[in-house]
C-alpha cells in the first residue's frame, strides 16, 4: 500500500475562538493531525470591490493526502466566511518520524 503524501493546509478566520473550535473538530474527526493557530495577523484584501483590512488568525493544518478533500469540505462547512481560504501545499520532504505521525493521527 502506497504511503499517503502529507499536506500543509492554511486557512484564515476572524476570531481565535472560532479557530480553536474548527481546529478541535478537525483533529477530533482525524481529518488533521495538528492545527497551529497564529493569532493577530493583518490581512489586506478586496472584497466585493471594497478594500478591506482585518485582523485574522491563521490556521496551519497538517493532514494526509487521502484526507485532503474531506478536510477541505469540512472547513467550508464549519467556517463562517462566504468564501473561506483553504490552500493546500504538498510536503515533498521532512523529518520521517513526524510525517509518519501525521499519517497515523489521520487514520
Amino acid at each position: 500500500m502506497k504511503t499517503p503524501k502529507i499536506y500543509l493546509v492554511i486557512s484564515t478566520i476572524d476570531n481565535h475562538e472560532a479557530a480553536e473550535r474548527i481546529a478541535h473538530q478537525l483533529v477530533e474527526e482525524r481529518l488533521a493531525a495538528c492545527v497551529n493557530i497564529i493569532s493577530n495577523l493583518t490581512s489586506i484584501y478586496k472584497w466585493k470591490g471594497t478594500l478591506e483590512r482585518a485582523t485574522e488568525h491563521l490556521m496551519v493544518i497538517k493532514t494526509a493526502e487521502d484526507r485532503l478533500q474531506r478536510l477541505t469540505n469540512r472547513i467550508a462547512e464549519l467556517h463562517p466566511y462566504d468564501v473561506p481560504e483553504v490552500i493546500a501545499f504538498s510536503i515533498d520532504s521532512g523529518y520521517a518520524p513526524y510525517l509518519e505521525w501525521v499519517i497515523s493521527e489521520t487514520r
